[in-house]
């Protein structure tokens, strides 16, 4: 998965969830570290941090690790994987634990200049799509 080490660094972005009608639900700010351990079983950290204009923050840290060719997840809240696509585009399928029948498939996409990257969750409940969420980041 050549493609993911252009995500390493830092990502200052903006989420927009909206429904499926596309009404927003909610949005906030992020801050994205992507992190590729050199020693050790773990492939992969990222460190998320979102800021709701009200005050609201969480700040969270999850796991990848390489398997068959994959980076695979299993957290408290979600289990999956990752892989990469042909021309460099990363795809992720994971299936929330804390929400039983529900899951997301995330896109990201990053152009030539590797400065900007787009993001993309479709969230299904029992295989219908019920909500999306968008996020633009640029590279801090």
């Amino acid at each position: 998965m050549p493609a993911l080490f252009w995500h390493e660094g830092t990502w200052i972005g903006h989420y927009r969830h909206l429904s499926e009608s596309g009404e927003l639900i909610d949005e906030h700010e992020s801050r994205v570290e992507c992190i590729f351990p050199d020693d050790g079983d773990i492939a992969y950290q990222q460190n998320n941090t979102f800021l709701w204009p009200d005050g609201r923050n969480i700040t969270q840290s999850f796991y990848g690790y390489l398997r068959k060719g994959r980076l695979w997840f299993d957290t408290l809240t979600f289990a999956g994987w990752s892989w990469q696509t042909d021309n460099g585009i990363i795809m992720l399928a994971l299936d929330r634990k804390d929400c039983p029948g529900h899951r997301f498939i995330e896109t990201i996409i990053m152009e030539s200049n590797k400065d900007h990257r787009v993001r993309s969750w479709h969230w299904f409940n029992e295989g219908i799509c019920y909500k999306r969420t968008l996020c633009n980041e640029r590279r801090e």
